[in-house]
């Protein structure tokens, strides 16, 4: 059974000429790696803000586990529980006062315990090379810092399905 499906997603933005995904399909089974690869203007990111429900399809469908997300309240928080998104943007992603809280604050909305929120932000901190910023403020963060720390901050929450929009175009190349 796949993470997530997307089955015959249509959606226009209002004001636009053109579809900005007209038909796609695509499947993200466990464990695998799939990369969109294509144009400016292609739909890359739009397809990307359907697996998270931020975009919902004016056609189509979202599954997940095999059932259909709904959008409604409880589905699109169990959706977004299953499927971290990274976007292209992590100003758009980052809006705590410091690391700490930014990088705890989706583990939290999950229910978490303080103390448990913690050890994940320790252990994703870790992993992301961003230990050094915890007390920092976001404000002041480079746009590799930034992006590090949005990336952390979604590996808190323990996805099943990791989306990221162009993920590495602020990270220098030793990041």
């Amino acid at each position: 059974m796949c993470v997530l499906e997307l089955k015959d997603i249509h959606f226009a933005y209002a004001g636009h000429d053109r579809n900005a995904l007209r038909g796609v399909t695509l499947s993200f089974p466990p464990g695998q790696r799939v990369a969109l690869i294509g144009r400016n203007g292609s739909g890359k990111s739009t397809l990307m803000l359907h697996c998270n429900g931020i975009l919902r399809p004016q056609k189509g469908q979202v599954i997940l586990g095999g059932e259909p997300v709904t959008f409604e309240r409880a589905s699109l928080t169990n959706l977004r529980r299953h499927v971290g998104l990274i976007l292209q943007d992590p100003d758009d992603q980052l809006f705590s006062a410091n690391v700490m809280q930014d990088i705890s604050f989706g583990a939290l909305n999950l229910g978490l315990s303080d103390a448990d929120a913690r050890v994940r932000v320790q252990e994703v901190a870790e992993l992301c090379d961003v230990t050094h910023l915890l007390e920092r403020p976001t404000h002041a963060l480079s746009g590799g810092e930034k992006t590090r720390v949005a990336l952390a901050g979604v590996l808190a929450m323990h996805p099943s399905l990791l989306v990221a929009d162009e993920l590495i175009n602020s990270l220098d190349p030793w990041a």
